[in-house]
């Protein structure tokens, strides 16, 4: 799975909005588009205040492993 649409998913399954992830993650809701659409890349601590607040790990959010979990 790309990474982009794990951000889409995670954030939709959370009943959440892109306002709300831009809130978080202080920054535009046109620019949390921008990395769900995967014409633009988070910074690293982007994902990994992602990561503590969906409580799961870096390399689930990036696509690199399909678990969950953090080791």
């Amino acid at each position: 799975m790309n990474y982009y649409i794990r951000l889409k998913n995670l954030r939709e399954d959370n009943d959440l909005t892109q306002m709300d992830i831009a809130k978080l993650l202080e920054t535009t809701r046109q620019q949390v588009s921008k990395w769900e659409q995967g014409t633009q890349m988070m910074g690293v601590d982007k994902y990994i205040k992602l990561s503590q607040f969906y409580g799961v790990s870096v390399d689930y959010l990036l696509g690199l492993t399909d678990n969950p979990k953090k080791l």
